[in-house]
């Protein structure tokens, strides 16, 4: 009786590479937080422009 001892491992199902896989998932999970600190960022600016109330649209001429 023989005993095989292969060392392969299983087949990828999809056909891409584990590493360039979880590659993916961290860049989509990196895009994510930027867009969130982007949209938080342009808050941050409205809130500090009416306190102060400079903002976007500032009338030189009045």
């Amino acid at each position: 009786m023989e005993v095989s001892s292969s060392t392969n491992a299983p087949a990828q199902t999809d056909g891409k590479d584990p590493m360039k896989k979880a590659t993916e998932v961290q860049e989509r999970q990196v895009l994510k937080i930027l867009e969130g600190l982007e949209e938080q960022s342009k808050q941050t600016q409205q809130i500090n422009a009416q306190k102060t109330g400079v903002g976007n649209n500032v009338n030189l001429l009045g």
